[in-house]
């Protein structure tokens, strides 16, 4: 069992930037790959990036150049760095333990945080 918390979620203007974190406790975090998703009301989960177990990082296309995802193993902490955000950003974003080493696909993703919002203003 992995539990998963995220936090960082506020209200920012657009242009601004925010780090998101999730904080994992039980099972050895370092073996799972972790992805980042988010959702706005009446749509689907939507990709936002993933990071493996060792490190290697991939992101939605439409999100590269302005979204990192880090981990800090030591700290069992995932975090998403998003600048130069803009209101079409607005949604809550959730954490995902992948057992494996991390997919594109929700379907994939055993543990899921509850979810921080972020709401960008133009």
């Amino acid at each position: 069992q992995v539990q998963l918390v995220e936090s960082g979620g506020g209200l920012v203007q657009a242009g601004g930037s925010l780090r998101l974190s999730c904080a994992a406790s039980g099972r050895t975090f370092s073996n799972y790959g972790m992805g980042w998703f988010r959702q706005v009301p009446g749509k689907e989960r939507e990709f936002v990036g993933v990071i493996s177990w060792s490190g290697t990082t991939s992101y939605a296309d439409s999100l590269k150049g302005r979204f990192t995802i880090s981990r800090d193993n030591a700290k069992n902490t995932v975090y998403l760095q998003m600048n130069s955000l803009k209101p079409e950003d607005t949604a809550v974003y959730y954490c995902a333990a992948d057992p494996r080493d991390g997919s594109r696909v929700p379907a994939a993703y055993i543990y899921w945080g509850q979810g921080t919002q972020v709401t960008v203003s133009s």
